[in-house]
């Protein structure tokens, strides 16, 4: 599967629907990937990170569920205090049924905020559009350090890393493929000329 993504327009009437369409389908297209590898070893360290594989599982469930959180209970200075977690019994196919449930309760809290709600977030306080951003952010690269991790590296499409980018991270340099950018701006990876960041945050704010 292929993410679609062109320019996504803030003020447009219809960006949360096309933000919350592209959240769901990098979730289906990330989700498949990691079916298929379901059946490896899932206690390894995910690549670049302190948690293991099935672990970093529990993290993209938490995130999802708590941006969702966050857009329904618009708070202005904290987290909500819901805290999502998966089966530590549970296999990691069912685990990942688990991520696809909070990807759909992200996806549709985002298609019924109205454009002009704004919640906290440490990285900048955000509408519907960044949060569908963030979650998206979130699968693609996480599948990305699963997917290095079991030696099969599935990294984000061109453009899915073109609208988050465009979203996100705004001073982003231009002139390389948006997946490498993309990579490089959450420390993931080098660009020429550009060594690897130790350090990355997304800004989330509304411009």
């Amino acid at each position: 599967m292929t993410v679609t993504a062109t320019r996504f327009a803030y003020d447009d009437k219809r960006a949360a629907g096309r933000w919350s369409g592209l959240l769901t389908a990098t979730a289906q297209e990330c989700l498949a990937v990691l079916h298929e590898r379901a059946g490896r070893d899932w206690t390894r360290p995910a690549h670049g990170l302190d948690w293991t594989c099935r672990q970093t599982l529990g993290h993209l469930a938490l995130g999802l569920t708590g941006y969702a959180g966050l857009l329904i209970a618009r708070p202005q200075d904290r987290y909500v205090a819901l805290h999502a977690s998966l089966d530590p019994e549970a296999s990691v196919d069912v685990c990942l049924e688990g991520v696809g449930i909070a990807a759909s309760l992200l996806a549709r809290t985002v298609d019924s905020t109205p454009g002009d709600v704004r919640a906290w977030h440490p990285w900048g306080h955000s509408d519907s559009s960044g949060f569908a951003a963030m979650g998206a952010v979130e699968l693609a690269l996480h599948t990305y350090d699963i997917t290095a991790a079991l030696g099969t590296p599935h990294p984000p499409s061109d453009s899915l890393a073109e609208a988050v980018l465009g979203r996100l991270f705004p001073e982003a340099p231009p002139g390389h493929r948006p997946c490498d950018t993309l990579l490089w701006s959450t420390g993931r990876a080098a660009l020429p000329g550009l060594g690897r960041r130790s350090a990355w945050q997304w800004d989330g704010t509304v411009r």
